[in-house]
């Protein structure tokens, strides 16, 4: 059985109700903002090309996928970290792609 709820620092996911918290706060996130979300948490840690990311979520060929998961993953950031110009939670890794820190700091 998978897990139903996510806590990486102060995000807490919990998939049964698609509720989103960061330090406590409920954050009103899209459909696809969550789904990323919850993909990035399940796999905390590991690094995943644009690409991956949009293939696992949108189950679909990844047609342009790099601008749309940018886009997405900047709205993630603006409302999920305290200062999105510095995240803590969503990182990019350079020439690879993006990833959920394990232990942010």
């Amino acid at each position: 059985m998978r897990p139903t709820s996510f806590v990486i620092g102060g995000i807490e996911l919990d998939d049964n109700a698609k509720a989103v918290t960061v330090d406590g706060e409920p954050v009103s996130l899209t459909p696809k903002e969550y789904d990323i979300l919850r993909f990035l948490m399940q796999n905390a840690g590991t690094v995943f090309t644009p690409a991956e990311i949009y293939r696992r979520v949108w189950d679909d060929i990844p047609l342009n996928a790099a601008g749309a998961i940018a886009v997405h993953i900047r709205h993630l950031r603006e409302k999920l970290e305290i200062n999105p110009a510095e995240p803590r939670y969503i990182k990019v890794v350079w020439g690879k792609g993006y990833k959920m820190e394990v232990n942010p700091i």
